[in-house]
């Protein structure tokens, strides 16, 4: 039967099953093509929190959405057009985002007996069959069958030849959006450059799998999807934290340091470690340590030595850290601490998504700690705010916080990368002895960022004493004075306030400079937010939305800017954190909308509650 081409301007797929289904891999690689086609493109790959959850199990069931379309894209997508499911399982934790209306397509192998009972369905239901999907339009494919009846006579056993099933999907969806396999065969050819077997087979699955599609009898659409129109330059598909990790490399470059990292994995900051690890040819270094404390320390002793040092990790390994923060605070080093924040507390949600830690970066260690923190609020800024926060840690010579998490750490989108040259310049000076004679070295005399000077050790002359406890202005000498200690109290308050007249104002996204409602976000609430905003304008709405890359210290004018409206209302991932700084510092009756789910805002349901605001 003759399918018909139907013309979208946007469409969210969302793609579930086993961990062993290879959704990831499916999901990663449409994205890839697709990007490389022209559309714009957002990410949310949604992994089990269980790390060998039961094979079947609700637990068990990987996800990966992703929303392509001719027109910019700021999130992942509130509900999906297309429901892609691999057994019983995935459609029963995954049919809620579908549209009404949408389209699934559903391996039936997966819904036999035994899949429907571990996904706990009343003995004798299958969806496939009762009429409980009547809204939707179903496509039923026996995806292992055909697979299997593909590979007969490759030679493999029925385990490798299944792992292949996700090739076929893919090869389907390339053809329902008219996609070519062209990169997708180039991608197989390199991963199983030592298996030539596995090339064949996963090719064929693939051609398999885009060729049913124009030998399926039942009626079905094809659909087209154009390139959106984007400003010229050169893109690559970019994850958060692969971002985060080239802006590390890139501020090692222009600096001329040796980038150091040391870390101790833990989900869902890993990656950072793993994408630095490929850089051993620009001078990267990095150290897995045995402990989240040896981790930073490490990176504290390496910033001692000169190096532009970093510790990653996630809430859970930030608290391991509280101590050693405090100590290159007194120290007064240049250190950036990456938070790839999860859902918490203690263990809490490895997996999942969530702005739990902004009140933890901000008050979370003993004594009067201040550090300097931004955030990333989509993946490709990532690249841009690790960028920043090195900046800020050698200018200043402290420790500045970089958050993000896990929602734009492992989501994706296209990302126009920048030539070297359109970098700012990172001027390291290290200290030099040119001391008269009889003159002694003064470790903290201060420059006009209240920043001290960086002496390596084993420089002449510069000889002086580094610790925890309390010292002495300019000399670094131990003192248990009480006048000294307040002063240096104040001091280090003043060295981070001091930060807000070298960073950006806080302007306005979208919408007037004044009015009845701002929204404002910070962190990965940005595209869902920019949606919410987009939409209630074109509505008549009269609503603006900024979003806040520096948290401490805030742009000197955010002031002026909440009460240039009547309404402030403040979007977060979490039980209501930077609307407590921000009552607290500016005495403005903020609204909080919260969402504590491991799950990100859809745009949807920020509309809803700018609507009642206004």
């Amino acid at each position: 039967m003759k399918s018909t081409t139907e013309v979208k301007n946007a469409v969210v797929i969302l793609f579930a099953g086993d961990s062993g289904d290879g959704i990831q891999l499916t999901g990663s690689q449409f994205t890839t093509t697709t990007a490389l086609y022209g559309n714009d493109v957002s990410t949310f790959p949604n992994y089990p929190a269980e790390i060998r959850a039961p094979q079947g199990t609700i637990a068990g069931v990987s996800g990966f959405q992703l929303h392509f379309g001719s027109e910019k894209i700021y999130t992942a997508g509130d509900a999906s057009d297309v429901l892609v499911v691999m057994n019983a399982a995935a459609l029963k934790a995954n049919l809620k985002q579908l549209k009404p209306g949408g389209i699934i397509i559903a391996n039936t192998d997966g819904f036999d007996a035994k899949n429907l009972k571990l996904a706990k369905y009343p003995d004798g239901v299958n969806p496939l069959q009762d009429g409980s999907l009547e809204k939707f339009i179903v496509h039923e494919i026996d995806v292992t069958k055909l697979v299997r009846v593909a590979l007969a006579d490759s030679g493999l056993g029925t385990k490798e030849i299944d792992r292949s099933k996700n090739m076929f999907v893919l090869g389907f969806i390339y053809w329902m959006y008219n996609r070519k396999l062209d990169n997708t065969i180039e991608f197989i050819k390199e991963q199983f450059k030592k298996r030539p077997d596995l090339i064949d087979t996963n090719i064929k699955v693939l051609k398999v799998g885009y060729n049913y599609g124009d030998t399926i009898e039942a009626p079905m659409n094809r659909f087209e999807v154009k390139p959106a129109p984007v400003e010229k330059g050169t893109y690559r598909s970019i994850m958060g934290n692969q971002a985060t990790a080239y802006g590390l490399v890139a501020a090692a470059q222009k600096s001329g340091l040796t980038l150091f990292l040391g870390s101790y994995p833990i989900t869902p900051a890993t990656d950072i470690l793993h994408e630095l690890a490929k850089y051993k040819n620009y001078g990267v270094k990095t150290f897995q340590a045995e402990d989240e404390i040896a981790a930073i320390t490490s990176s504290i002793g390496a910033a001692f030595g000169g190096a532009l040092a970093v510790t990653t990790s996630s809430g859970p390994g930030i608290a391991l850290k509280g101590e050693a923060i405090g100590l290159a605070l007194m120290l007064e080093l240049p250190l950036v601490i990456i938070n790839v924040q999860r859902g918490g507390p203690s263990t809490g949600l490895p997996t999942k998504t969530e702005q739990a830690d902004l009140l933890q970066a901000m008050y979370g260690r003993n004594g009067e700690s201040p550090v300097a923190i931004v955030a990333a609020y989509s993946p490709s800024s990532c690249f841009d705010m690790a960028f920043e926060a090195c900046r800020l840690a050698l200018e200043f010579m402290t420790p500045v916080f970089l958050l993000t998490d896990g929602y734009i750490a492992n989501g994706s989108e296209p990302w126009k990368f920048p030539a070297a040259a359109d970098l700012k310049d990172l001027k390291v000076s290290f200290a030099k002895n040119e001391l008269k004679e009889g003159e002694k070295y003064l470790p903290y005399k201060r420059n006009e960022r209240l920043s001290r000077p960086w002496a390596i050790p084993g420089t002449k002359g510069l000889e002086h004493r580094i610790g925890g406890i309390e010292k002495e202005n300019e000399t670094g000498n131990i003192s248990y004075d009480p006048e000294n200690h307040e002063f240096m109290v104040k001091l280090r308050q003043a060295k981070i306030d001091k930060i807000a007249d070298y960073v950006p104002l806080q302007t306005i996204d979208q919408g007037k400079e004044k009015g009845k409602l701002l929204v404002l976000g910070w962190g990965s609430t940005y595209g869902s937010i920019k949606t919410a905003v987009k939409e209630a304008l074109a509505e008549g709405y009269d609503v603006s939305h900024a979003h806040v890359k520096y948290l401490n210290p805030f742009p000197k004018n955010l002031g002026e800017v909440l009460k240039s409206f009547d309404k402030v209302l403040i979007p977060e991932m979490n039980n209501g954190q930077l609307i407590k700084i921000i009552r607290d510092k500016y005495f403005v009756d903020a609204k909080g909308l919260n969402k504590i789910k491991g799950m990100p805002f859809t745009s949807a349901e920020i509309k809803e509650k700018i609507k009642e605001l206004i």
